[in-house]
């Protein structure tokens, strides 16, 4: 056990992280739903949840506590108050404002254990789960042709996302889009009720209620004095400024550096793009390597925020910071800019460190997996035919809480 949260680095030997294995949220994905859902297509459950088992055996067998997210936020309701408290806010999350159905649904969420609450939040809720529920509101009638009356969070098995173990605190984000932005409040009160998950005194460096976006694909942190950010098409300049300015007022970092990268779904988040897999090495994807620009945000006097436009080329200013005489960029797909496309497409650069040169990657994507082995990079592959149909890879997958320091 590895109690708390602790991690000062992207490399560093991953101890504990949390997961979630697909459930039946992805069953409640059709065509007419799924781009609203934020997926291209539609992940088969049973081979879905064989290749996420894959990937949490290979974190076992590699000396990692695999948490899931059911569990853990089932932890924290246990209190009747505190159950109460969450549905209602999920409720609110879910933009559920009719009054009647609203009873409805606490009724039927409330009747339930708190491992069952939680999985029936994530699966989403069918109009006919709630018949022996229903009140007597004009919602029932006008409504009945509903199937779902309460969407699913099909997008929960990227545990990245909701949140960000950053130092000794934690990021829960406030998230782009209304479909995922409830997972962030599993995780709330994970962190806030759920003692075997984070201390007490956990500090927050960034709030679910905050104003403005901000999703945990987007931060890296590179050292115990630096943290990347990637402003991007889901985290705004506004959420970087606020946790920029949280994170280097209450902890010891000392420096943000901001990435600038393109505002598409295909580079989704910096971590798409961009991961670190050893002291000196980093994969990239060499369409972004051209316009990214870097800025560099610190504190100054008067508790201000400075901001400055980093000129050097990306490996010079990531062996600055880090302070090494040099920095090598493993592009995905290498020279072949047809392989890197389609490889970055199925998240080639999307690589989970679990120590230093030693990365979990989806095995399609051969020709970056081949230069990371060439490059002295021990690659773990597992398979990912459906888990890819999401558009994230291992990295994605995985919330790191717990790291060794370098």
């Amino acid at each position: 056990m590895y109690p708390g949260i602790h991690n000062y680095s992207e490399i560093g030997k991953l101890n504990k992280v949390l997961l979630h294995r697909p459930g039946r949220e992805l069953e409640k994905l059709t065509p007419n739903n799924m781009g609203r859902l934020l997926f291209d297509d539609i992940p088969y459950l049973k081979v879905a949840q064989k290749e996420h088992d894959e990937f949490a055996r290979i974190l076992k067998e590699n000396g990692v506590e695999v948490c899931y997210y059911i569990d853990e936020t089932a932890k924290a309701l246990q209190n009747v108050k505190v159950k109460e408290s969450f549905v209602k806010e999920f409720m609110e999350m879910s933009k559920i404002h009719e009054e009647g159905r609203k009873e409805a649904i606490a009724q039927y969420l409330l009747a339930k254990t708190p491992e069952e609450l939680v999985e029936a939040c994530i699966a989403g809720i069918y109009m006919e789960e709630l018949r022996n529920y229903s009140t007597n509101s004009l919602a029932d009638l006008i409504e009945s042709n509903d199937v779902i009356v309460c969407d699913p969070m099909p997008n929960l098995y990227f545990t990245r996302d909701p949140g960000a173990c950053v130092g000794d605190g934690i990021n829960i984000h406030h998230m782009s889009t209304l479909t995922r932005r409830r997972e962030s409040l599993l995780l709330k009160y994970m962190v806030k009720y759920n003692h075997d998950f984070a201390l007490p005194e956990t500090p927050m460096w960034y709030d679910v209620r905050g104003k403005h976006s901000i999703e945990g694909g987007d931060v890296l942190v590179l050292s115990k004095d630096l943290v990347a950010i990637g402003y991007s098409e889901r985290t705004s300049l506004a959420g970087i400024e606020d946790f920029a300015k949280n994170l280097l007022t209450n902890s010891g970092f000392k420096k943000v550096l901001v990435f600038d990268i393109p505002k598409c779904r295909a580079f989704m988040h910096l971590d798409t793009v961009f991961t670190m897999v050893d002291y000196d090495k980093f994969t990239i994807h060499p369409e972004i390597e051209g316009p990214l620009a870097v800025y560099e945000v610190t504190m100054g006097a008067g508790g201000h925020l400075q901001f400055n436009s980093m000129k050097e080329e990306l490996h010079k200013i990531l062996a600055l910071e880090l302070k090494l005489p040099a920095v090598e960029l493993i592009r995905c797909g290498g020279d072949d800019i047809i392989a890197a496309q389609r490889e970055q497409w199925n998240d080639g650069s999307n690589t989970l460190c679990i120590a230093p040169g030693t990365v979990v990657t989806y095995e399609r994507n051969s020709v970056t997996n081949d230069l990371l082995d060439k490059r002295g990079v021990k690659v773990l592959t597992m398979e990912s035919a459906e888990l890819s149909r999401g558009r994230g890879g291992p990295r994605c997958m995985s919330c790191p809480v717990n790291r060794d320091d370098l």
